[in-house]
């Protein structure tokens, strides 16, 4: 079973994660189909926008396979962190639309996916975060420079730094998402249904709002190499061993323990 399904549904393609049972985490076949999917919209003039969303009613994606990020070494990390990072530019600086329908959990790399698309549909379930502050990480896929964009510093850094949840409700009031939550049996079709509004447009003009819009706003790649270097350092030490470790065994985390160590 493909870990990411693309379908056709008029000038506007589906791209649905599909790992129901890990939470439609991201791993690296889930990454490959992304960068796949926004290729195809690019490249195919019959396509004129794009909708990614997550398989089930749980979960849109709950971010990055903690399984495999324990097992990396600081090379290896960086390798990783660069990849996602590059998708999710490719992402934000796609010549099409893309739109996130978040039908559910929109956690860690998850909640950066749904930032790097140009908007966001939200389910009424939806619930959307970065905590990855509380595994011993941070955010790693651009999230620590687009929240700040979305929402402003202090907002984002509070949000950062606690690990809240923003429900479907609070996240439209901070302009997270332009459209009210929709219920959940209708996200991914109240997201098609504005794509194929969007596709009855001009293409050259669409293509020309998305490139002035995004002219003073791109991401510094200073900050990004910069987000890298931190998260990869993150991931071989003692914090996030201690981090991961109690998230998968189910338990609060000791970074007292782990700090003292990191000290010695």
């Amino acid at each position: 079973m493909n870990a990411l399904t693309v379908e056709t549904r008029g000038p506007v393609l589906l791209a649905t994660i599909n790992r129901i049972d890990a939470h439609n985490a991201l791993n690296a076949e889930v990454l490959d189909g992304l960068a796949e999917a926004v290729d195809r919209a690019e490249s195919d003039p019959n396509v004129r926008a794009l909708v990614i969303t997550g398989a089930g009613e749980k979960a849109f994606c709950a971010g990055a396979d903690l399984k495999e990020v324990s097992t990396l070494d600081a090379d290896a990390a960086q390798v990783k962190m660069r990849r996602g990072q590059s998708i999710m530019a490719a992402i934000e600086n796609a010549e099409v639309p893309i739109i996130a329908a978040v039908n559910g959990l929109a956690l860690g790399g998850g909640f950066e996916l749904a930032l790097a698309c140009h908007f966001t549909v939200l389910s009424e379930r939806a619930s959307l975060g970065l905590p990855e502050v509380g595994l011993g990480l941070i955010p790693g896929y651009g999230g620590t420079q687009r929240l700040p964009r979305a929402v402003g510093d202090a907002t984002a850094l509070h949000l950062i730094l606690t690990g809240e949840t923003l429900k479907a409700q609070r996240a439209f009031e901070l302009g997270i998402t332009p459209v009210p939550p929709t219920a959940p049996e209708e996200v991914v079709d109240t997201a098609l249904s504005i794509a194929d509004r969007i596709a009855a447009q001009g293409p050259n003009a669409v293509r020309s709002v998305l490139r002035a819009v995004r002219a003073d706003r791109a991401i510094s790649p200073a900050a990004l190499a910069t987000e890298t270097g931190l998260i990869s350092l993150a991931i071989v030490g003692d914090e996030s061993s201690e981090g991961i470790a109690a998230f998968l065994e189910k338990r609060a985390p000791n970074f007292g323990a782990a700090s003292a160590k990191s000290d010695d």
